[in-house]
C-alpha cells in the first residue's frame, strides 16, 4: 500500500509518500512545496496545488492522508491554513484518490504514543519507523510522513479488526454472548 501524507501550511506544505509491504515501511519521497518568498498568497497556493498534483501523478499513491486544522488563536493564520488545506484536498480529489483526515494529537499518538509530543520526538520516531539515516527535513516533510504513518497504523488496525470479526461467528460478536 502506498500512502501520500500532506501537512498543509500557507507558506510551505509538506508532503511525504511511504510504501508498506508485509509490515515493512519505506520512504518513497518527501519534501515541501511553496511559492517563492516574494510571491503573493494566491501565487503560493497555486504553486502548492501544482506541486501536489505533480507529486500525486508521479508517485501514484493508493490514498491521501491530510492533517486536520487545529484550534488557533490567530484567526487570520487559521483561515490561511484552511486555504492551503483546500488546495491540497482539491489536488487529491482531482487525482481521484480517497482522503483521510487526522487531528494533530491523533497523529502524534499514532507515531509517538503521546498526543502532546514535541516536533523533535515526532521526527525521531519517523526516522526510526522508516529506517532513515537522518531526520527528514524540512520539518514539514517529517510532519507529512507522520500523517502517512498515522493513516497506515489506522488502516492496518481496521483491516485486522475486520478480518478478526469475519472469523468470529455472528452470535459471539455481542457482549451478551461472552462466556469466560
Amino acid at each position: 500500500m502506498r500512502i501520500f501524507g500532506i501537512d498543509p501550511g500557507s507558506e510551505r506544505t509538506g508532503f511525504g509518500c511511504i510504501e508498506s509491504v508485509d509490515g515493512r515501511h519505506r520512504l518513497v519521497a518527501c519534501g515541501a512545496l511553496g511559492g517563492a518568498g516574494a510571491a503573493t498568497f494566491p501565487e503560493k497556493l497555486k504553486a502548492i496545488h501544482a506541486g501536489l498534483c505533480e507529486m500525486l501523478d508521479r508517485h501514484r499513491p493508493d490514498c491521501v492522508a491530510i492533517e486536520d486544522i487545529f484550534y488557533a488563536r490567530n484567526v487570520r493564520s487559521a483561515l490561511r491554513l484552511g486555504h492551503a488545506r483546500g488546495v491540497a484536498i482539491l489536488a487529491a480529489c482531482e487525482a481521484g484518490l480517497p482522503i483521510a483526515e487526522y487531528a494533530p494529537a491523533e497523529i502524534k499518538r499514532a507515531v509517538v504514543g503521546y498526543g502532546r509530543a514535541e516536533k523533535p520526538q515526532v521526527q525521531q520516531m519517523i526516522k526510526l519507523l522508516l529506517g532513515l539515516e537522518a531526520v527528514p527535513t524540512p520539518h514539514d516533510a517529517a510532519d507529512a510522513l507522520a500523517v502517512a504513518v498515522c493513516h497506515l497504523h489506522h488502516g492496518t488496525g481496521a483491516i485486522a479488526e475486520r478480518t478478526r470479526a469475519e472469523r468470529v461467528p455472528t452470535a459471539a460478536r455481542s457482549w451478551r454472548a461472552y462466556r469466560p
